[in-house]
This record gives C-alpha cells, structure tokens and sequence, in this order.
C-alpha cells in the first residue's frame, strides 16, 4: 500500500550559543493512506520537533539538516515557503496541543476557520465559506451558531473541537494531532479522541498522533512509534507493542501505567532522567537507565532493525 507520508532519517536540530540541540535524529516513520500511527516517548523527547518538521513551521533555530520528508509522493524538504504553503492545511493539517494559545482571542472562532478556506481556496466565496464553517461546526459536535463567538466563551473542550474544525477547513489528507488530549478532564478527552476516530473513518484521513499517554494511542492507531532522546527505539503494530514490548524504555513506560484489568502491583518509574540533547550519552541513549546495559551499548549505536517478530522493530542490542 502506498504511504501517504514518510520520513527517511530526518534530522532536526536547534542551534544555540552552545552547540546543536540534537532534538531529532534518523527519524523513519511511515503512514499509509488511512491508517493512525502514534508517536510516543517522554517530554523533550523531539515528538513535537518531528511534527513542525514535518510541515517546516520550525521555531527560530530549528533546522532539518539531513533527511527527507516525503508527503505524496513529494519531498517536502527542498520545497520553498510558498511551495509549503500550499501543502499545509490543504495537504498536511495540524491540532495544536493549547487550543487557547492556537487561536487568535480578539478575532471571532468562524472568521479565523473562514480565513484558512479562503487563504487556501481563493475562488470560493465569503458566503460558501461561512457555511462550510458551520457544517464542520455541525461535523465536530458543536452548535453551527457558536461560530460567531469568540475563544474566550468556549470551554476548553470545545475550543479543541473548534480547532480540529479548522484543522479541516480546507479538506486535508493528512492530520498531525499533537497531544490532543492534554489538560482536558478525562470525559472531555474521551469524547475528543472518539471525535477524531470517527472523522478518520468518515472523512478516509490519515493521522498522525503524538502523545506522551500509551492509553490514547492504544484508542486511536493502528501502529505505534515510540521515541526517546531524539531517536526512534521502536516501533511495529499497536497490539504488538502493547502486549510485547521489546525495548526497556518501552517496557518502563508501560510498567510506570496502571492496568484497570490487571492485578493492583505498585507501579515503577523509570530511573534516572531524560539526557541533554547538547551532548547526548554515546551509542545508545538509553544506556545510563537502562536496567540491561552492557559495554557494546556504550560504544555501539544499535540500529532500527527487524526483532524476529514479524513487522516488529526495535534499537537494542539485546536483540543482535
């Protein structure tokens, strides 16, 4: 099946009076038309940096120096920014993680959803526009009459289903959700995630789904990237890394979340702390926490490779 998006070793770092900031280092991700992949990992792990690669909004510093990004079947690297401009919204879409801080607070909610149509569409009218704004309004859950209020007078849910509304503004075939949940009450999250599982199957969107809770990706995606320190250290079908996790950074994370089902156990963190991206720990990152080192993990980077299950990958070399 064609991939509608694809990363081959895309590195991104953030120069500082220090040196590189190495946020994002040979990421390789694949994502078919249709289909969900969740990237997960700790804060500043370079989730996020992946994400802004991905549409080239990267924040001053930021560079994607070595790598492609191929949305499809262009590489979007090379691309000018009025090249990119094209692609993102009527390609590429993204939900922010704060809906309060996406949004613009003195313009109203449907005036900011009817600039993306007309930016993107020129020929379609003022008129055309505002209806389409208030049938995606109607598509996410929420009163078509809203769109004349301003940010300020959503709740902080409905501010999130508005910014997915604008999201869709110009039809993508590609949504970034980056931690769509995040300081939302569990109801609230709950019905967001079913939002936009039911707008993927209704509308054929492929996604892309970051977040730091395993729970959110196991609703939503059918593949799983989990990231750490810059570098993807696993990755396969969502069933297969929930059940076996092959890495100990992901066997750690899953360990450190409650089980509703499973037997009460006291629940374990991972020691240590994420590394300084400045100067990372040599070969693999993961070595000074992990509970498994060994010497050629101080002086070997493992690579991203086939474990003997199936599609399942990991960066270990417990698995040599």
């Amino acid at each position: 099946m064609p991939a509608i998006l694809e990363t081959q070793n895309l590195t991104t770092n953030y120069r500082t009076m220090r040196g590189w900031v190495r946020a994002a280092e040979g990421v390789n991700i694949r994502v078919e038309k249709g289909e969900a992949l969740g990237l997960a990992g700790e804060s500043g792990c370079g989730k996020t940096t992946v994400a802004m690669s991905i549409l080239k909004i990267l924040p001053q510093g930021g560079t994607i120096r070595g790598g492609k990004i191929i949305f499809d079947g262009t590489d979007l690297v090379p691309l000018s920014e009025n090249e990119m401009r094209k692609i993102r919204w009527k390609g590429i879409a993204i939900v922010f993680q704060g809906a309060m801080n996406a949004m613009n607070p003195v313009l109203k909610v449907g005036d900011q959803i009817v600039e993306a149509i007309r930016t993107h569409e020129p020929d379609v009218s003022s008129k055309e526009s505002w209806e389409r704004a208030r049938k995606l309004f109607e598509l996410v859950g929420i009163d078509p009459e809203r769109v004349d209020n301003y940010p300020h007078e959503f709740s902080g849910g409905m501010r999130q289903r508005a910014l997915i509304a604008m999201a869709l503004a110009a039809n993508p075939k590609f949504l970034i959700g980056d931690e769509p949940g995040t300081a939302l009450d569990v109801i609230v999250q709950a019905q967001t995630l079913k939002l936009m599982r039911d707008l993927r199957e209704r509308l054929g969107l492929s996604m892309l789904v970051i977040s730091h809770d395993l729970s959110i990706l196991a609703e939503t995606c059918e593949k799983i990237a989990i990231m750490y320190a810059g570098r993807i250290v696993e990755y396969g079908d969502a069933e297969s890394v929930f059940k076996e996790p092959l890495h100990p950074y992901t066997q750690g994370l899953i360990k450190a979340f409650p089980s509703i089902k499973g037997e009460r156990i006291r629940l374990t963190s991972i020691p240590g702390q994420p590394p300084d991206l400045l100067r990372p720990p040599p070969a693999c990152r993961f070595n000074p926490r992990c509970p498994y080192v060994m010497d050629i993990c101080k002086k070997v980077d493992p690579p991203l490779g086939k474990s003997g299950r199936g599609d399942h990958l990991v960066a270990c070399h417990l698995y040599d």
